[in-house]
């Protein structure tokens, strides 16, 4: 086996472990071993081949990673999970909100949540209300 053939089965060593990660660090060493590879091929000796290895593993951090993340990232679209898919969604009061008092409580799904009144007005038990936005725990609703 020649060095040229040890270089490649490390990049696709290094290829296939970048598909179980999402941070494409992993691909800039796999560059770098193709880079070597083409070093190794043209039988340059070891040192050289450790020299383009480094050189073409930077260069894929500078050049290759950052687009790669910019092309990826681009077409994410924020999805709200957890408490914040809350906001904009209806809820029963299930103990009347009082601002004097900063007491009530509404139910979402099941699930019952300190609340607030958006214009600090009171609303009674049983209202319908949607919510506005969401402080820690707290949420902020609005009568409908």
């Amino acid at each position: 086996m020649e060095v040229w053939h040890i270089w490649v089965i490390a990049a696709l060593i290094f290829f296939v472990i970048e598909m179980f990660t999402s941070d494409f660090s992993i691909i800039c060493l796999s560059f770098g071993c193709f880079g070597a590879a083409i070093g190794a091929a043209c039988d340059v000796e070891l040192k050289i081949q450790l020299l383009i290895f480094s050189i073409a593993t930077l260069l894929a951090f500078a050049l290759i990673r950052p687009a790669l993340k910019k092309l990826l990232s681009r077409n994410k679209k924020e999805v709200p999970t957890n408490a914040d898919a809350l906001i904009g969604r209806h809820a029963i009061v299930s103990e009347a909100i009082n601002p004097a008092t900063q007491q009530g409580r509404v139910a979402i799904d099941g699930d019952d949540w300190k609340a607030v009144s958006e214009d600090n007005t009171p609303i009674e038990k049983g209202s319908q209300v949607e919510v506005v936005s969401r402080n820690s725990i707290v949420l902020t609703v609005k009568k409908l």
